[in-house]
């Protein structure tokens, strides 16, 4: 389904579990049920610098600090927003649902992401909170959250795109709009 509707692009057929030099991956691509999503390079680490509050309603840019790397270190107890790797597009008759891969959450780094409702698309922005009093590793171009897709035998009555959501055709991490 997700190759012959263009869902996930790029689109990984099988399971990636190696880097091209033999090293070690936290697993993404296809899985059992759903798909394993990567993690770009791109995040924006919350910080309190700037004595700045987190309203959604009033989001003030001074609540983070850009970093593009291979490796994103979340401080202790804060958290740091991203984007997926793939660019997803949701048919009229599929509901998507993200969850944490177990290797994350077993280090105490919890990824939360809102359905992807039907015929949504755009890169997905993941929220990475890190629970623990330790700074905790989040690793780019790696597999950090699953979508399961559920298929219904009819379409929707009204979709995202119907709707026109405000974050449609999203790229990039997008912050919060009101």
């Amino acid at each position: 389904m997700a190759e012959e509707h263009g869902m996930i692009e790029p689109f990984e057929a099988g399971q990636v579990r190696q880097a091209e030099n033999g090293s070690k991956l936290v697993s993404y691509g296809t899985s059992s049920y759903g798909y394993d999503g990567r993690c770009a390079d791109e995040f924006k680490i919350f910080t309190n610098i700037n004595t700045a509050i987190v309203d959604p309603k009033h989001f003030d840019e001074k609540s983070f600090v850009d970093f593009k790397g291979d490796v994103c270190i979340i401080p202790p107890n804060s958290f740091a927003l991203a984007r997926t790797v793939e660019y997803f597009r949701i048919p009229r008759n599929v509901l998507t649902i993200c969850l944490g891969k177990s290797t994350y959450a077993r280090c105490g780094i919890i990824v939360n992401v809102t359905p992807l409702e039907p015929e949504w698309e755009g890169h997905v922005t993941l929220e990475f909170s890190n629970t623990t009093p330790l700074p905790a590793k989040v690793y780019a171009n790696e597999g950090v959250a699953q979508f399961l897709f559920l298929e219904s035998d009819e379409a929707c009555e009204t979709s995202y795109a119907d709707r026109a959501g405000k974050y449609m055709g999203q790229r990039g991490v997008t912050l919060p709009r009101a």
